[in-house]
């Protein structure tokens, strides 16, 4: 969803930032959705457009009649439903985040053991950053350079933060995590650790083994948490 270029930036856990994803993160999207069945084609169109202008190109050396001529329509067509490049990368990204939340938050459904459900979790997680590792590399580069990009990437980061703070204190609560631990900092602590692995294995391409690197992973949060983990079966 585009931003007012006026409004005033807003800060990793303003009241203005939690309010703003207290929602899914594709209801932002699914709100500004066209109303016709075409417009809803055509919207979808520019977004898969940009999508593959933007890893073929890069951000900033794509164009705009870059992403119309890709999606088979006109410039002018791109500015009925988008008003800008950075409003296109926003819900390009807004997308992306969702398909990654939805996915790690499915995996957790039919799981009741809490390490069970972070090892469902993690593995899901690294699945569809894979498959978009060349955009989380991108908003990555933009959010060093532009405090416009950086918004972004924190406003995109929140619901998995508040998320995994929410299940922490569920944790805390039913006495099975450390009562001592204060929660939004945890839960943005493990997120980094996350988010940086996932940069090393996807983006710049060191090699890791997937069902070690779930189950390391899984075992660290869970640990850091204070869950008591089963030691591993020896082969």
């Amino acid at each position: 969803m585009a931003r007012d270029p006026g409004a005033p930036a807003r800060r990793r856990g303003s009241a203005s930032t939690r309010a703003a994803a207290a929602k899914s993160p594709l209801a932002a999207a699914a709100s500004s959705s066209p109303a016709t069945v075409r417009g809803r084609k055509t919207r979808a169109a520019l977004v898969s457009a940009a999508r593959e202008v933007f890893e073929e190109l890069g951000y900033r050396d794509a164009r705009l009649s870059d992403i119309a001529a890709r999606a088979g329509t006109s410039y002018g067509v791109f500015y009925h439903y988008f008003e800008s490049k950075e409003s296109i990368l926003d819900e390009l990204f807004t997308a992306v985040t969702g398909e990654m939340y939805n996915a790690s938050q499915a995996a957790t459904s039919h799981a009741t053991d809490p390490v069970d459900k972070i090892r469902a979790a993690n593995r899901e997680y690294l699945v569809v950053a894979a498959r978009n590792a060349r955009l989380i590399a991108m908003i990555e580069e933009l959010a060093y350079r532009d405090p416009r990009f950086r918004e972004l990437k924190l406003r995109i980061r929140e619901p998995f933060l508040r998320r995994n703070e929410a299940g922490i204190r569920s944790l805390q609560k039913r006495g099975l995590a450390d009562p001592a631990l204060d929660a939004p900092t945890a839960a943005s602590l493990l997120g980094g650790m996350i988010e940086n692995f996932t940069m090393l294995w996807f983006v710049h391409g060191i090699e890791y083994d997937e069902d070690v690197a779930v189950e390391t992973l899984s075992r660290l949060w869970a640990q850091a948490i204070g869950l008591r983990v089963q030691p591993a079966i020896e082969d």
